[in-house]
């Protein structure tokens, strides 16, 4: 057992992130780790005021919906999960999802769409530190529901189809048309950061509402989470034939497994947990992970035939599994809905009563443990995307019902308020995702999905605080 193993055996199931609520009240910031009071800040592209920032911190939009890409083919809408890759002089590389639904025709060049018919992909822009756009272009197109996904360590984004539409579902209630679709959808689709993506879906990988992925370097794994609105959902792992370090990409063909409670099947981690709570887990093979669906079955049951396998071997049943990141031999992910309902707050739609949980996996040991659990709404309310700080703090993305914000949280429990979005006028749904930090952390990227989605760089004073 090397030193950073022992040390965390050593500190046991607390470990980091114990599960400390330590914001105010009201879900006011604690000086010691966060940077001080909110304030509004005018955009530097254009002096409209979009987000609340704390003093010395500026920043600059780009990328609107609408606009145009080098190419000039037009920018799609929905921006969502992302990543930062390093580029020439300190500029970052970004590769953004967007998760466009329905059967509107592919953006950018439909000849080399996956699906000609399916509106979602990714974009891939070269950016400076301060938010100024060199070069922009489509990077994978003919996808839907593009959520999040996970950088690669060899230079690539794995991003994730939310979603099991094809020509063999039947409409969903969003009332997409699926039989103009020509193909299935529900894959993970690898996009390297210097090209365009083959669009050749992982197959072996699932087929079912993907969320986020983060890899393992030791062991090749592949976590993926799964957001299941309506019904439970599960925690996942892809074992390629080939450790993709070796490989150079990821290969199809491996297996795909669902995490369980050691001893305890079909255990409900979506309910309220005690600080701290850690189960020994064990991982149940999915049999088809590729599922068809003759006879056009309804969304809802299409939706849950990869889970239900898992479930009926034991795998555990989680609430909305959202972001993941890896960091130090550890996958958090988050449960957006996951927890209980605390008194005064009312419960979300959809499966899971809570206002989120933090889940910590540690690959080299298969401990899960609890990070976080949110006590009420003003604290944090239906986290989303995830990443971390230079520092290992994670810092949290958003998605709840009143005023979203971006949240840090410490390795030591503690929650506070970094960043709140400006409400957009006529969208009351706008919401944060797709936070990254840049080369050397100088630069947090972050997307606003709303009716007009946008990028933004932030940056500033990083030392003062926990980030």
């Amino acid at each position: 057992m090397d030193r950073r193993r022992f040390l965390a055996a050593a500190v046991g199931f607390a470990g980091p992130f114990a599960g400390v609520a330590c914001a105010g009240v009201q879900g006011g910031v604690r000086p010691v780790t966060g940077y001080g009071r909110l304030r509004a800040v005018a955009d530097l592209r254009d002096g409209k005021v979009r987000l609340h920032l704390p003093d010395g911190f500026s920043y600059r939009s780009f990328s609107a919906t609408g606009e145009r890409f080098s190419d000039g083919s037009t920018v799609p809408g929905k921006h969502d999960g992302m990543a930062a890759f390093r580029g020439p002089r300190g500029a970052a590389i970004l590769v953004r999802n967007h998760e466009v639904g329905g059967p509107v025709g592919a953006f950018g060049d439909r000849a080399g769409a996956y699906d000609p018919m399916a509106g979602g992909g990714t974009s891939t822009l070269h950016v400076t530190r301060y938010g100024e756009v060199v070069t922009s272009r489509p990077s994978l197109n003919g996808t839907m529901l593009n959520c999040s996904g996970g950088p690669m360590p060899w230079g690539a984004w794995v991003s994730c189809e939310e979603t099991v539409n094809g020509p063999d579902v039947g409409d969903d209630s969003s009332g997409g048309d699926n039989a103009k679709l020509t193909e299935k959808h529900g894959y993970i689709f690898e996009v390297p950061i210097g090209r365009a993506s083959s669009g050749r879906p992982i197959r072996s990988a699932g087929r079912f509402p993907h969320e986020s992925a983060a890899f393992d370097p030791a062991s090749g794994a592949l976590y993926l989470t799964e957001d299941n609105f309506a019904f439970a959902s599960g925690f996942y792992r892809y074992l390629p034939p080939r450790n993709p370090l070796k490989a150079g990409h990821i290969l199809d063909g491996g297996r795909l497994q669902m995490l369980a409670v050691r001893g305890a099947p079909r255990t409900d981690l979506s309910a309220g947990q005690q600080p701290g709570a850690a189960y020994e887990t064990a991982w149940v093979d999915v049999d088809d992970p590729d599922p068809d669906f003759p006879g056009r079955p309804s969304n809802k049951r299409a939706v849950q035939a990869v889970g239900r396998q898992g479930r009926a071997k034991g795998a555990a049943i989680f609430s909305r599994l959202e972001g993941a990141v890896y960091h130090q031999g550890t996958v958090y992910f988050v449960s957006t809905q996951g927890g209980a309902t605390a008194a005064g707050d009312r419960p979300p739609s959809g499966f899971g009563k809570g206002r989120g949980q933090v889940w910590a996996y540690e690959t080299w040991s298969g401990r899960l443990r609890l990070a976080y659990e949110s006590p009420r709404s003003a604290v944090l309310d239906l986290p989303d995307n995830v990443t971390v700080s230079p520092r290992g703090t994670l810092v949290l993305c958003e998605d709840g019902d009143g005023a979203n914000y971006l949240r840090g949280l410490t390795r030591r429990g503690e929650i506070f308020d970094f960043c709140r979005l400006e409400p957009v006028p006529g969208d009351p749904g706008a919401e944060f995702a797709g936070a990254t930090f840049g080369p050397g952390g100088l630069t947090l990227y972050v997307n606003v999905q709303s009716a007009v989605g946008r990028s933004f760089a932030i940056w500033g004073p990083w030392e003062k605080g926990a980030f």
